[in-house]
């Protein structure tokens, strides 16, 4: 079993920037791969950003070249930084893992609870 617990959510301004972090515990290894996707609302889920143990990471197109993954291995946490941030990026954001890289694929066995990120025009 994994646990994962978000956090680093809250409200900003378009342009603005937030780093959402995920703490992970339990049955952690360097085998367990991470992601971060969101839901908007109104919309269904969609996958943000993955990396892989190797540390090679994947991006949906709306958030290249805004968001960065990354992880702190020795503190079991990931990262998501995300820089100019845009209305359209509102949504409740969260982090899973797997033993399984499914990359942007929404079937990772483990979920966290999730954190609100809103962004004001």
């Amino acid at each position: 079993q994994v646990q994962l617990v978000e956090s680093g959510g809250g409200s900003v301004q378009s342009g603005g920037s937030l780093r959402l972090s995920c703490k992970a515990s339990g049955d952690t290894d360097s085998n367990v791969y991470m992601a971060w996707s969101r839901q908007a609302p109104g919309k269904e889920r969609e996958g943000v950003s993955s990396i892989d143990r190797y540390g090679r990471t994947t991006y949906a197109d709306s958030v290249k070249g805004r968001f960065t993954i990354s992880q702190d291995k020795a503190e079991n946490t990931l990262y998501l930084q995300m820089n100019s941030l845009k209305p359209e990026d509102t949504a409740i954001y969260y982090c899973a893992a797997d033993r399984v890289n499914w990359l942007l694929r929404l079937v990772y066995k483990y979920w966290g609870q999730g954190t609100q990120v809103t962004v004001s025009s």
